[in-house]
C-alpha cells in the first residue's frame, strides 16, 4: 500500500504523487508508484546527509551494523550471504523520494479516473474467477470480496504495474537517508526474514522505488506479518499468485486494520441544502459520529430520496468537496481506507469502487463545477490561517486534516457555511484579517 509516501492526510484537497510519466494508455494507470527505466548509480558514494544522522558512519559501515540488527532477527547468515549483492546504495532512489511532486486533483475527477467502470467490471470478472479464494477469505476473515478487489485493482491493476526496481537496493537507500531512517531499517530487516523465510528469492524481490512488494503493495513489514500461502505451494507470493494475494490482504484488513465483520464501509447519501433545524454544517466530520436515525432527522436520504434506516449503526458525513459535492456516511470500517492510505482522496475513491465492484450504482455528480483554489491561493490561505494563529502544520498548499479544521473554524467564525472547503469567499475574507491571537478553536489534529 502506499499510504507512507503519498504526503495527503485525511481531508486533503490535493494528492501528492510520486514524480514519474504516465504511459499513453486508454486505461487509468494504478495509484502505485510505477518506476521507470532512469538511469540511476547504484555505486554511487553516498552523499554526506545520510551520513549526518548516522554518527558520521559511512554506507559500508551503517550496512553491517544493520545485518548485526537483522542477524540479531533471527536472519541466518546464508540469508544475508545471498542478499548482500542486492544491499547496495542508490542515490537516485533518495533522490526519487526528495523529488516528489504535488499537483491538484479534486476527488470527483480522481475517483472518475481511478474508479472507471473498466476496473470496476475487472474486478468483478477477478471475483468469479478466484471464487474459491474470495469465498474462504470471506468466511476465515469477514471481508467483503468487493474490497479485496477494489485495493487489488488501485494498487497494481491486478498485477499489471507492481514496479521495476529491485526491492532490497530500494529499501537499504532509503534506510541510510536521514528523512525516514529508522522506518526502512524496520522495513529492509523485514524483507530480509522473508527471504530467509522463504517466500521470495532476492532476485525476486522487484518493485516499487519506495520498497512495496506485489499485487497489493505490502511494505515488507505487513509482507511479513500477514501474507499467507493461500494456494497450498508452502510459499507467500504475493507476487504471483492471485489465491496468496486474496487471503493476505483480507488478513492485513482484518486483522491489521480491524475490519468489522458484516458492517457496510461507505455509502453515498444525498444531503439536501436546506437541512431540518439542529444541523449545522461543521457535523459533516470523520472525527463526529451519529447514529444513522439521527442523520436522517437531519434530512439526509439515500440518493434516490429513501429514507435511511432507522437505526444506530454509528456514521460520519463525508464531504470530500464541501457541501456542494458528492456526500457519503463513511461507517466505522472505513477507518481500514484512511489506514491503509491516509490520503482522503485515495481512501474515499477505494471505498467508492469497492461500492461499485459490490454493486452500487454510479455516484451523483455535482450539478455544477465546483471550485478549487489554485495551488498558489491555497497556500496562501494557509499563511494566512498561521497568522490568525492556527497550527497547520507545514505551509505546503495541501489542506491537510489540520489545515481543514481551521479552514472550519474560520468559516464558523464568519458566519459561513463549515464544510472545511477552501473557497475563494472565505480567502477574500480572511486578506483583510490582521495578525491576531491564537484563535481558540480545535486545529490542532495531526497531520
Amino acid at each position: 500500500m502506499t499510504r507512507f509516501f503519498l504526503g495527503v492526510f485525511p481531508g486533503a484537497v490535493l494528492l501528492a504523487l510520486p514524480c514519474a510519466p504516465q504511459q499513453a494508455s486508454a486505461q487509468p494507470a494504478a495509484v502505485s508508484p510505477r518506476p521507470i527505466a532512469a538511469p540511476t548509480r547504484p555505486n554511487a558514494a553516498p552523499v554526506q546527509r545520510g551520513a549526518s544522522c548516522h554518527n558520521g558512519m559511512s554506507f559500508g559501515r551503517f550496512l553491517a551494523d544493520l545485518k548485526q540488527q537483522a542477524a540479531a532477527a533471527g536472519v541466518s547468515q546464508r540469508a544475508l550471504e545471498e542478499t548482500s549483492p542486492y544491499l547496495v546504495y542508490d542515490q537516485g532512489i533518495v533522490n526519487r523520494d526528495r523529488g516528489q511532486r504535488v499537483f491538484g486533483q479534486v476527488f470527483t475527477e480522481f475517483a472518475g479516473r481511478m474508479a472507471a467502470p473498466y476496473r470496476m467490471q475487472q474486478g468483478q470478472a477477478k471475483i468469479k474467477t478466484y471464487a474459491a479464494a474470495f469465498a474462504r477469505a470471506e468466511k476465515e476473515y469477514g471481508v467483503p470480496p468487493a474490497v479485496i478487489s477494489a485495493f487489488w485493482g488501485l494498487e497494481s491493476d491486478f498485477g499489471a504495474n507492481m514496479g521495476n526496481l529491485p526491492t532490497l537496493r530500494s529499501l537499504v537507500s532509503l534506510a541510510y537517508d536521514c528523512r525516514r531512517s529508522q522506518m526502512f531499517q524496520a522495513e529492509t530487516i523485514a524483507a530480509l526474514k522473508i527471504t530467509e523465510r522463504g517466500d521470495l528469492t532476492p532476485a525476486e524481490m522487484v518493485g516499487s522505488w519506495a520498497g512495496e512488494l506485489g499485487q497489493t503493495q505490502f511494505l515488507p513489514t505487513h509482507y511479513f506479518n500477514y501474507a499467507v500461502d493461500y494456494d497450498g505451494d508452502g510459499h507467500r507470493n504475493l507476487l504471483h499468485s492471485p489465491e496468496d494475494v486474496i487471503g493476505s490482504t483480507a488478513n492485513y484488513i482484518a486483522n491489521g486494520l480491524k475490519w468489522r465483520r458484516g458492517e457496510p464501509w461507505l455509502q453515498e447519501v444525498r444531503v439536501p441544502q436546506n437541512l431540518a433545524s439542529g444541523f449545522t454544517w461543521d457535523q459533516a466530520d470523520l472525527t463526529i459520529q451519529h447514529p444513522r436515525s439521527k442523520w436522517a432527522q437531519f434530512g439526509v436520504t439515500y440518493p434516490d430520496g429513501r429514507a435511511l434506516p432507522n437505526d444506530n449503526l454509528p456514521a460520519s458525513l463525508l464531504l470530500p468537496m464541501g457541501r456542494m459535492g458528492p456526500a457519503f456516511l463513511a461507517y466505522p470500517n472505513f477507518a481500514a481506507y484512511t489506514e491503509w492510505n491516509n490520503s482522503l482522496i485515495y481512501s474515499t475513491t477505494a471505498g467508492y469502487l469497492a461500492t461499485r465492484i459490490a454493486g452500487a450504482p454510479p455516484m451523483h455528480r455535482p450539478a455544477a463545477q465546483i471550485a478549487q483554489l489554485p495551488f498558489n491561493e491555497l497556500r496562501e490561505l494557509q499563511q494566512l490561517l498561521v497568522r490568525a494563529g492556527f497550527n497547520v502544520g507545514k505551509v505546503d498548499g495541501i489542506m491537510g486534516q489540520q489545515s481543514r479544521s481551521a479552514v472550519k473554524a474560520m468559516q464558523i467564525k464568519y458566519g459561513l457555511p463549515a464544510d472545511s472547503w477552501p473557497t475563494a469567499e472565505l480567502l477574500a475574507r480572511m486578506r483583510g484579517v490582521p495578525a491576531a491571537q491564537p484563535f481558540p478553536v480545535g486545529a490542532s489534529a495531526v497531520r
